[in-house]
């Protein structure tokens, strides 16, 4: 247990029973009556914003986390299994800790996960993603606005927008925060 006074932004606490991340935390001196810090925590689990007033001889948790990386193996229902690059171990983790990006890792890939008393809490795939294209909508002569774009799908079977003169068999980089075509691959 440690004191409000040792948290710094960044820290995971177990803060209410639930594991969060300090986000702000800041140190008050009002006129009168003592001292206290006021913290901004992100739950990790449901990623709300929690605020707390504490005072600074309060004691808090500090959770020890570990993050590594982990080469990812296959899909397994409603996991992903990955293995430790240094000790060859293998771990379970649940899709929903990657969100969104979990629907563009490839076999073989490369993730970060986080892990506290060995249960995985966070993970996270890579920001961008080489993949090859299956299909590609053909392009209309003469539909040349700018930034004219067309649907191709790739060859984990997700469907998203690309430019006129991407074809199948192109390789292209997509962002696997936000889904989008960043450029052509070589």
């Amino acid at each position: 247990m440690a004191k409000a006074s040792d948290i710094k932004t960044g820290n995971i606490l177990r803060f209410n029973g639930e594991l969060v991340t300090v986000t702000e935390i800041l140190h008050r001196t009002p006129g009168k009556g003592g001292a206290f810090y006021l913290g901004k925590f992100r739950n990790i689990k449901s990623g709300k914003i929690v605020e707390a007033r504490l005072a600074t001889d309060e004691q808090v948790e500090i959770c020890r986390v570990e993050t590594n990386d982990y080469q990812y193996l296959y899909d397994e229902g409603d996991y992903f299994v990955v293995m430790d690059n240094i000790t060859f171990d293998q771990f379970n983790i649940p899709k929903a800790l990657f969100g969104p990006a979990a629907k563009f890792l490839k076999e073989g890939m490369d993730v970060v996960v986080s892990l506290e008393s060995e249960e995985p809490i966070m993970a996270q795939a890579p920001n961008f993603v080489d993949l090859e294209i299956t299909y590609a909508e053909p392009a209309v002569k003469g539909d040349t606005s700018s930034g004219a774009q067309k649907y191709a799908t790739t060859e984990n079977g997700i469907e998203i927008k690309v430019p006129l003169f991407v074809n199948v068999g192109d390789k292209i980089k997509v962002d696997t925060r936000t889904g989008e075509y960043i450029e052509r691959v070589k």
